[in-house]
């Protein structure tokens, strides 16, 4: 396949960058390394994105996904671990970062993958329409991030699903302004050396405690790290973004706003102590919106995190489906249930059983920790997860299994009825539901 040169960008600027992760291919995990760590997995799992869009499990055998600014290739990895059956497609602007990328997946035996060292912009060259596309940390890096947005817009089928992130302009204020300081002083002409980032450490250690960028931008790790100091103090065309700007991008590029890939970090609500208590004015204006205006605010109040991260679709094509908080009886007894496939562990079945023999309530977060609080089901209830653990299941048999647990009311002594189970199961995996763990589907 020849790739043609691409005049859109300066040349100058790509020729930087390409000398950047040449000079220091990212990110530097060791070739041997496995992720397997349950939230890697989880954002990187076609599941999670498809779930969060239709509330369908669409199985992840014969997709085509594409790694967009793969580096060396951990994260295509993870895609390829996190998605079986699929194959994985890595793009990046740096050679030698495409062939630390392809030593990975052949040394972890990962036949279908490819990998191409070209710009963004170029991948409609490649001829492909991808069901999923990760393009995480990269845009913010490119001289034309708008450039290579819509390059990923060509590239992505109707119904596929794309993660894009940019770093947050209120959460990255201090990091940006010590850009700008070590920028205007030449540190960033060119590719950054070992050099530049010992004159970055002995810059920040010659300031006054009390200066603000020292405060409130620096710590120990800075000290051990390079990394940390080139994507943070040496990081070039990182200017930060808001979350309207976010939004105006994606509209532009006749994309629409799916969710949060970190959503369970984004409640609004969740920043009060006592919602009840808000004064009326601002509880209703809240409620009144948008999911934009909601982030927005949320950004204004805690802006913690470094990265918007999110999924986003083709325009118009997002199907619309009733949360299972408003599902009838009927519809909860026809649901099919199944656990997010990140929990199906050894581990993890393996917990769940101890748990209820010894009868000790089963930390379901320690395998899978996408919630901020402990999450502990009472090891009673945590026999509803059994038939789970062996596939998906309907309703209707974990209520019959249910039955067979307790099949007396210990209060009243009668026997259970499939009603009163219902609602004891049904309120279990709603708020599992809610939290991620469980997924939920209508026939």
């Amino acid at each position: 396949m020849t790739l043609t040169a691409n005049n859109s960008l300066s040349e100058a600027d790509l020729e930087k960058l390409r000398q950047h992760f040449n000079q220091a291919p990212y990110p530097r995990v060791p070739l041997e390394s496995i992720p397997t760590e349950p939230y890697v997995l989880y954002t990187h799992s076609l599941i999670t994105a498809n779930y969060r869009r239709s509330q369908k499990v669409v199985s992840s055998e014969g997709k085509l996904i594409l790694d967009a600014g793969c580096g060396t290739g951990y994260k295509s990895f993870a895609l390829a671990k996190a998605n079986p059956g699929a194959k994985v497609i890595g793009v990046d602007l740096s050679e030698d970062s495409v062939e630390l990328a392809k030593q990975r997946l052949n040394f972890h035996n990962v036949a279908e993958s490819e990998f191409y060292a070209m710009p963004l912009e170029q991948l409609p060259e490649l001829g492909l329409q991808f069901d999923y596309i990760n393009c995480d940390e990269v845009l913010y890096l490119i001289p034309d991030p708008m450039a290579g947005l819509a390059a990923l817009r060509k590239v992505l089928k109707p119904d596929g699903i794309l993660r894009i992130n940019f770093h947050s302009a209120l959460q990255r204020r201090t990091y940006l302004r010590a850009q700008n300081f070590f920028n205007l002083l030449g540190l960033m002409e060119g590719p950054p050396t070992e050099q530049d980032i010992e004159i970055v450490r002995s810059t920040m250690r010659c300031l006054n405690g009390n200066v603000h960028l020292k405060n409130f931008g620096w710590g120990p790790n800075f000290e051990k790290d390079d990394e940390t100091i080139l994507a943070n103090y040496l990081l070039k065309g990182d200017k930060g973004w808001t979350i309207r700007e976010f939004f105006q991008a994606l509209q532009d590029h006749d994309l629409e706003f799916i969710s949060m890939v970190n959503w369970w970090q984004w409640n609004l609500v969740n920043l009060f102590q006592d919602v009840d208590e808000l004064p009326i004015e601002i509880a209703m204006g809240i409620a009144d919106k948008s999911v934009e205006e909601q982030l927005h605010l949320f950004e204004l109040l805690h802006p913690v995190h470094r990265l918007l991260d999110l999924y986003c679709g083709v325009s118009g094509t997002q199907p619309e489906f009733v949360s299972p908080s408003e599902w009838s009886d009927t519809q909860w007894m026809q649901a099919t249930l199944s656990l997010h496939p990140v929990l199906n562990t050894n581990a993890f079945r393996e917990n769940l059983v101890d748990c209820i023999q010894s009868m000790r309530s089963f930390p379901i977060r320690d395998h899978l920790p996408i919630n901020d609080q402990p999450i502990m089901i009472d090891s009673l209830m945590a026999t509803c997860l059994l038939p789970l653990v062996a596939g998906s299941t309907s309703m209707e048999q974990v209520i019959q299994y249910w039955l067979k647990i307790r099949p007396v009311n210990p209060v009243t002594g009668s026997a259970t009825s499939q009603q009163e189970s219902l609602e004891l199961v049904k309120q279990l995996f709603c708020h599992l539901e809610t939290l991620g763990y469980v997924l939920t589907e209508q026939p």
